[in-house]
């Protein structure tokens, strides 16, 4: 082999990896563009994570309440 197919060897591989690497970055660029429908799960899962808080809350409320009665004051 001479100096020349040897060096047309390697832009070649490079060419092919460059190739390689932007098929994979579109793919990805696609992929995440793509908006996901919610799933039955998901959704009740997000329902869940509400009542938490709201629940999160009450009590929070609630122990505040507790707080001011033995403080003596009243809300």
């Amino acid at each position: 082999m001479n100096r020349m197919q040897t060096t047309e060897m390697k832009t070649m591989r490079i060419g092919k990896y460059l190739a390689a690497a932007t098929a994979a970055t579109a793919l990805a660029l696609v992929l995440a563009g793509c908006p996901q429908k919610e799933g039955p799960a998901e959704h009740a899962g997000k329902e869940v994570d509400k009542a938490m808080d709201k629940a999160g809350q009450q009590i929070e409320k609630a122990g505040e309440s507790v707080q001011d009665a033995a403080k003596g004051d009243k809300k």
